[in-house]
């Protein structure tokens, strides 16, 4: 085994680091080691799960499950609880974690932290309203009642990916616990250790250890185990890879859910307050280093404003402070791995001997860091370059003018992706229709994303080729469930002997239902 050459950061210790290894599923002596970005050492050894330890995974999983479901969900909301506070109480060492294993600045990886709690607050607080049995009208009311139950899938497959290792991940295995289900997460191989971490609080706060399971092991050797072991998939990551993995599940008819690639547009309309525009561009095309599936790497501006525009986002990106550190005296940090500084340097570079000028930024930036890109505004772009379509996942945004609002939503929709969105201007009306022919799960107005995405009460999920189905609020949990009909009939109605008359008076039942929902949709629309 070959031995970490990291140096642990302020709040992890090297006891902590052997329980959260301990935390994987495998029998093995296979491990693995992820690059630190911050210094480019190798991170400590992680165990490797093969096949085999997915399908036992897998069974341990459905035994506990039986026992789990059949607990109160009153007391599966209150472990969620506590397993929200925790997430907080150790908020320091998980914040560690992420910025150890993803590089990312200790401000964005304290609103991760803080985030993932959240979530576990609101299923805690919602779920026995999304998960009641409810009483529906039935076909004939008076004689038959309807109602609708939920029950759990079973057991739930987890794939998240590196870039949020405590919100994308465990962010999914909540519900999926709260609802009954048992969970397989594959730790993603830049960043097991968050999730390992994560996995051992849940427990600590009083989930049957056995209830989730983790593997460790690269995609291309675990995937498919994965999908022919579970009732559901929940996967975050490239659209590529989603598509084959629906297709995969789809050999077994299970359910999935996955939210996928984007190229985020935002809109900046000819009344926008165009320093708050700024500001949010910010925020919205930097935040984690740009790698980031709802972050903004389009920017369509009214010529109006154009000009201006690039100048106070130039001046205002070439102020972010970078580094490598654990504290809070730098904005970003660095890219996470060589793959990602691979794709932005070659985007950046493409564009830039095509024509494209670098207004801000342009660089890697190896005085840094092995990883580190500057944060970069781009301006003429055009079709030809590799940033214009292609999803770059990196600190890279490409501005363009428009001349109207029908220009600027035409554009924006120009692109296989629909995952999120932004438009900004004082006139809120019309923003809010601008956002309403924007092709994307998510629209945010008058800021670049953190509102909808903390919005947990409002579903989060793409649209085109970003994704199927939907994350929080009532879809983030009802996804982990089927639905199940029971209809009770008070008297009993033989089978119709003269049919005639049987056809007779269902005419005259459905006419009058006819009439009624007539009614009821005029009232709703007025």
């Amino acid at each position: 085994m070959v031995a970490s050459t990291a140096l642990l950061p302020p709040h992890l210790s090297a006891t902590d680091v052997m329980r959260f290894q301990d935390q994987v599923t495998a029998t093995g002596e296979e491990t693995a080691q992820a690059v630190e970005p911050f210094t480019g050492a190798l991170l400590p050894p992680v165990p490797q799960s093969s096949a085999a330890d997915v399908a036992l995974a897998a069974t341990r999983g459905r035994i506990a499950q039986a026992d789990w479901a059949a607990r109160p969900l009153s007391e599966r909301t209150r472990w969620a609880l506590r397993f929200g506070e925790l997430l907080v109480s150790e908020r320091d060492k998980l914040v560690d974690l992420v910025q150890w294993e993803t590089g990312k600045s200790r401000i964005h990886a304290g609103i991760e932290a803080l985030g993932v709690a959240t979530v576990a607050a609101h299923y805690g607080a919602e779920s026995a309203g999304y998960l009641r049995e409810r009483t529906v009208r039935s076909g004939v009311p008076g004689v038959v009642k309807a109602r609708v139950s939920r029950h759990p899938k079973g057991l739930v497959g987890v794939i998240a990916p590196w870039n949020y290792p405590l919100f994308l991940a465990v962010g999914d295995v909540i519900p999926a616990l709260v609802a009954g289900n048992a969970v397989l997460s594959k730790a993603d191989s830049q960043a097991p250790l968050t999730l390992l971490a994560a996995r051992e609080l849940a427990v600590k706060a009083g989930l049957p250890a056995d209830v989730w399971q983790v593997v460790a092991g690269p995609g291309s050797r675990l995937g498919q185990p994965i999908i022919d072991a579970v009732d559901h998939l929940a996967f975050t990551g490239s659209t590529a890879t989603g598509r084959r993995l629906a297709a995969a599940a789809g050999e077994r008819l299970i359910s999935t859910s996955l939210e996928l690639g984007g190229k985020n547009p935002m809109i900046v309309r000819a009344d926008a307050d165009l320093d708050a525009a700024v500001t949010g561009a910010v925020q919205a095309c930097f935040a984690s280093a740009g790698q980031m599936c709802i972050g903004i790497e389009r920017i369509y501006v009214h010529e109006s404003l154009y000009l201006e525009f690039v100048e106070k986002l130039a001046t205002a990106t070439s102020r972010i402070t970078m580094g490598a550190s654990y504290d809070h005296d730098v904005e970003l940090g660095s890219l996470t791995s060589a793959e990602q500084l691979a794709v932005t340097t070659d985007h950046v570079a493409d564009a830039l001997a095509q024509g494209a000028s670098a207004v801000a930024g342009g660089r890697a930036r190896p005085d840094l860091g092995p990883f580190f890109f500057e944060p970069t505004v781009l301006t003429g772009v055009r079709p030809s370059m590799k940033v214009f379509a292609e999803e770059t996942f990196g600190p890279v945004v490409a501005l363009y003018p428009v001349v109207d609002d029908e220009d600027a939503i035409t554009r924006a929709n120009d692109t296989e992706y629909g995952l999120s969105a932004s438009v900004w201007g004082r006139d809120l009306v019309a923003a809010q229709q601008v956002a309403a022919r924007i092709q994307a799960g998510a629209v945010n107005i008058n800021d670049g994303y953190l509102s909808a995405i903390s919005s947990l009460s409002a579903p989060m999920g793409g649209m085109k080729s970003s994704g199927v189905g939907r994350r929080h609020a009532a879809d983030g949990i009802l996804r982990f469930t089927e639905s199940q009909t029971t209809t009770t009939q008070r008297v009993s109605t033989p089978y119709p002997s003269r049919t005639k008359i049987y056809l007779a008076a269902t005419r005259v039942v459905v006419l009058a239902q006819l009439k009624a929902a007539r009614r009821k949709a005029r009232k709703d629309i007025s």
